[in-house]
């Protein structure tokens, strides 16, 4: 990206998508990324955005794959499908809620397509 000063470096949409799914605590939280999933989800190339997956944890890739689904960006959505094969547990979607492990088969819901553990609800502005 050319300005004023210079030429910079700047990270593209699936970069940022996953970065914002990897750091979601400094991303506002969970409904923060489900927002941006939205906003600009639709942009990022499916090939690419798996490409770029593979170098990312597997729990993050599936909540970008959730929270994708979520804002019906199912194209990009789909590209992440393959990397919950690789998952041997389920996660929270949320992990910085913190509750007690065996509480979480109990009470929450499970989504068996990205194995999360939905223990937030996600909230979308339109």
């Amino acid at each position: 990206m050319k300005s004023d000063a210079g030429f910079a470096n700047v990270a593209g949409i699936e970069l940022t998508l996953l970065d914002c799914a990897r750091y979601f605590h400094k991303a506002a939280g969970i409904n923060g990324v489900a927002q941006i999933a939205r906003d600009i989800g639709a942009k990022a190339i499916p090939r690419k955005l798996a490409k770029v997956a593979a170098a990312y944890e597997n729990s993050a890739v599936r909540r970008l794959g959730y929270l994708l689904d979520q804002a019906d960006h199912e194209r990009q959505a789909s590209a992440l499908e393959p990397f919950v094969k690789q998952a041997k547990t389920m996660v929270p979607l949320d992990p910085a809620v913190k509750l007690i492990v065996a509480a979480l088969d109990k009470v929450h819901e499970k989504d068996a397509k990205w194995k999360l553990i939905i223990n937030e609800t996600v909230e979308i502005a339109e």
